[in-house]
């Protein structure tokens, strides 16, 4: 796979697929944190002359325009960011996009509406990639947090441009997640959380095999310790992903991979910002945990300052709700303390970093969730494959 500083891309039209996909609110970026981790390359391609065509999604449109999720936005956040102007067109493609990408002159930047607006993008249709490619000499993705998913400007596209690589964003992604599966260094602590077994089982099995410690937390606790005969009261459970949590103990015991499940618990009622929260070893009947105790995060602390490495996928609890923060909140600031090498995933867990306050200690922050799981469990990332063919 080439990167964008191996391409001959003077004065050449770029087409950089981006990941925009920011939150709005009253029709202004809330947080433009993805934006920013995509100008190192698009001030990079116009320092080379450049013609720059930027795409991204927003949101899940369903191939229907939805006024509320234009990018209109998004280019005047950019704009301000950049310091110069960012040309909008209200079009994906057809004529006006043509025209517009035509009338490009040397390190202008223009964005295409939304992506999803087209039916075409989510199917990988390639009629739209070509209409996408009309008039493109390169192809550059930047948007790792889209590189699982095999869409027309991810995919189909990339097999239309000749000439292709990745940007900045994705090659740090790729190196830092490299790191963490090719040269591990020991002991290597794994922290697991998040509501469903079911969505960390690949990781859990992938990285099991180097991680020396793993320590388990958020609503797929109470799988794991209801598999292992411990009370969860009415704490949320995979019933049918029990027998498999069971297995991955198993697995562990036999690699002698240490596995830690939550020794205490916050527990409430119902789930509220006002519930009362009662600290509980074993989960009493009508009760749910909805964060991990004082003693686990104590312990989980001491286990993840031992670390050489570090990987966190998942919250630890519902730490959106201040009552249920502490335990996720404990192990950001245990985390960002450590001397290892840390590298968060995308999504919950990289809201939960941003939330203790930490970011800027931790060694590499994941911008694509789903992405960064999958590239964790050991597939293979359409978005990635495509740049490797010749």
């Amino acid at each position: 796979m080439k990167y964008v500083e191996q391409l001959p891309v003077q004065g050449k039209t770029v087409f950089l697929r981006v990941d925009f996909n920011v939150p709005l609110k009253d029709g202004r970026v809330e947080d433009d944190t993805r934006i920013k981790a995509a100008l190192p390359t698009i001030k990079f391609l116009q320092e080379k002359g450049a013609r720059i065509i930027l795409a991204s999604h927003l949101g899940r449109p369903k191939g229907q325009r939805k006024p509320e999720l234009s990018l209109k936005p998004v280019a005047q956040r950019l704009a301000e960011l950049l310091g110069a102007e960012v040309k909008f067109c209200p079009e994906t493609v057809g004529p006006l996009a043509q025209q517009m990408k035509k009338s490009l002159g040397e390190r202008e930047v223009l964005l295409l509406e939304n992506l999803r607006f087209h039916p075409g993008e989510t199917g990988d249709d390639e009629e739209f990639a070509r209409q996408l490619a009309e008039g493109i000499e390169v192809y550059v993705n930047d948007a790792f947090g889209t590189c699982h998913r095999a869409h027309a400007s991810v995919h189909a596209l990339a097999r239309l441009v000749p000439l292709k690589g990745a940007g900045f964003l994705v090659k740090k992604e790729v190196e830092n997640l490299s790191r963490v599966l090719k040269n591990p260094a020991h002991p290597y602590v794994l922290i697991a959380g998040g509501a469903k077994v079911s969505d960390k089982i690949p990781v859990l099995k992938n990285l099991m095999s180097h991680a020396d410690k793993v320590l388990v937390g958020g609503a797929m606790a109470y799988t794991f310790l209801k598999a292992s005969g411990k009370p969860v009261g009415n704490s949320l459970v995979e019933e049918e992903m029990m027998e498999e949590a069971l297995g991955i103990m198993e697995e562990a015991e036999r690699k002698g991979t240490e596995f830690l499940l939550p020794e205490d618990h916050r527990c409430v009622r119902e789930i509220s910002e006002d519930a009362q929260v009662k600290i509980m070893e074993e989960i009493e009947d009508e009760w749910k945990g909805v964060d991990i105790g004082p003693r686990t995060e104590k312990l989980y602390g001491e286990k993840i300052r031992q670390a050489a490495m570090i990987v966190w996928n998942g919250p630890m609890g519902i730490f959106e709700m201040e009552p249920f923060s502490g335990g996720t909140v404990a192990v950001a600031k245990a985390v960002a303390d450590s001397p290892a090498f840390s590298v968060v995933g995308g999504g919950d867990s990289a809201s939960a970093v941003k939330k203790a306050g930490v970011q800027d200690r931790i060694s590499h922050i994941s911008t694509g969730g789903g992405a960064s799981l999958e590239f964790l469990s050991g597939k293979t990332l359409p978005g990635l494959e495509v740049l490797e063919e010749g």
